[in-house]
């Protein structure tokens, strides 16, 4: 006889696979427990996956939410593909998530560096102050911030024109749009990312510092020889967190431009596109599609990411 066949032996018993009654059995003894994990799934399939599953049918079909929905196969797909708006939307969405990011994380990390430092006093209030942006809501900062950025009566242009220099057009000119769009992400998320840092900062031993010191190290060196190499994991971290949040910018700029994307579409990113083609011009099927290309350029452009800071880090 084989012994692949034979039966495995456990504690003197021959070992043999769950029948389905047996598991059903179990369900039943343990009823309660599964009773109170169900809300979750329930919910998790109601709101989760229904939708998504939902989404990629939709995808397949016109409809405008009202009229029966006719099945077109992949042509929203081909015409998302021919569609140089669409193309022009993935192109000022990595924009502002490069010019968002990089600065974003860099100060991040020396925020928290000098957080975790002996010689900063008040570290709680400072640590409460770098967070709160976070936890205040995204519209209220959005508003505010296009009252900062307004051309004729914002503070940015009154400071500005103290110095002499001329007035910005922030919100009509393609370029300045996408980078107030992006000091407002800077302004949200820096202190986010550096409460981050700062627990990854907390985690290393502190006897690497005083051996640094004692070898003379400077605080430069000590930052760039231990500090960084040590933090990698928790910067790869930030870095494909920051990846899918800022392929996903939606409200800055919806509130910056009042939906439209501004005058010249600077500010028209993917999700913001995809909300207009949806429940403005009630392309539901066509929005499905472009959630579904946004889903694979999200996924490619972090595992791209993913594998430059992985090849960064063994250097």
């Amino acid at each position: 006889m084989s012994k692949s066949l034979l039966p495995i032996q456990q504690g003197g018993h021959a070992y043999r696979p769950a029948k389905k009654s047996d598991t059903w059995k179990r369900v039943k003894e343990n009823k309660s427990i599964y009773l109170f994990i169900a809300p979750f799934f329930i919910l998790f399939a109601i709101f989760g996956l229904f939708p998504i599953i939902f989404s990629l049918f939709l995808s397949l079909h016109v409809w405008d939410g009202l009229s029966p929905m006719k099945y077109v196969g992949l042509k929203n797909f081909e015409l998302l593909i021919t569609d140089t708006e669409f193309w022009d939307s993935v192109k000022n969405t990595f924009i502002i998530w490069f010019e968002s990011t990089v600065p974003m994380l860099f100060f991040a990390l020396i925020i928290a560096f000098f957080l975790n430092s002996a010689f900063v006093k008040l570290k709680g209030f400072w640590r409460f102050t770098f967070f709160l942006p976070n936890i205040t809501s995204i519209v209220a900062e959005a508003v505010l911030f296009s009252a900062f950025f307004n051309t004729k009566f914002g503070i940015l242009n009154f400071f500005l024109g103290k110095f002499g220099i001329h007035a910005i057009d922030w919100l009509d000119v393609n370029g300045w749009l996408q980078v107030a769009i992006a000091i407002l992400i800077i302004w949200r998320w820096t202190g986010y990312n550096a409460i981050i840092y700062l627990a990854g900062l907390q985690a290393i031993p502190t006897d690497l510092y005083e051996a640094a010191r004692i070898d003379g190290a400077s605080t430069v060196q000590i930052f760039f020889r231990i500090t960084i190499p040590l933090l990698r994991p928790i910067i790869f971290f930030t870095v494909i967190m920051s990846t899918i949040g800022g392929m996903q910018i939606f409200t800055e700029p919806q509130i910056l431009t009042n939906g439209t994307g501004g005058p010249g579409l600077g500010g028209n990113t993917m999700v913001l596109y995809l909300y207009n083609q949806a429940f403005s011009n009630h392309l539901f099927g066509y929005g499905s599609a472009i959630g579904w290309a946004l889903f694979i350029i999200i996924l490619v452009f972090s595992l791209l990411n993913s594998w430059v800071v992985q090849r960064i880090a063994k250097q």
